[in-house]
């Protein structure tokens, strides 16, 4: 694609048109037809209004491209959104379960009782050597 900047031509450049009130129409028709949809962009296309004095076919080209930018653009949102929202419920997910796993490990003892009061007397009788 190239960047050249389009100027509002007298003459359409598919059917040959010369009317005056083109709405920017044949400058648009000029960038799409060298396939610079940078230009077309910059130029209008996504507003882009049919030639009154062009035929059907030319204009048909042009409401066709920006109809179907129009399309991928909004596919484009689309997929973003979704992409946001699966990432928002993934995070939410992985926030539910980590204070659930946390809760699980800090209320469980680390010994049973016995083996507790058992530690607990060896460790006594230990410092009872000690003195």
């Amino acid at each position: 694609m190239t960047s050249k900047k389009h100027m509002p031509f007298a003459q359409c450049p598919h059917c040959k048109c010369a009317c005056a009130d083109d709405n920017g129409a044949h400058a648009l028709l000029a960038a799409l037809r060298e396939d610079d949809l940078d230009a077309a962009l910059s130029l209008g296309l996504l507003e882009a209004q049919p030639c009154p004095g062009c035929d059907a076919d030319c204009n048909a080209g042009l409401i066709e491209a920006r109809d179907a930018r129009r399309f991928a653009l909004a596919a484009r949102d689309r997929y973003r959104a979704r992409a946001a929202r699966l990432a928002r419920i993934k995070a939410e997910r992985d926030a539910a379960r980590r204070p659930a796993v946390a809760a699980t490990l800090q209320s469980a003892p680390a010994l049973p009782s016995a083996a507790a009061s058992a530690l607990a007397r060896a460790l006594a009788k230990a410092k009872e050597r000690r003195k």
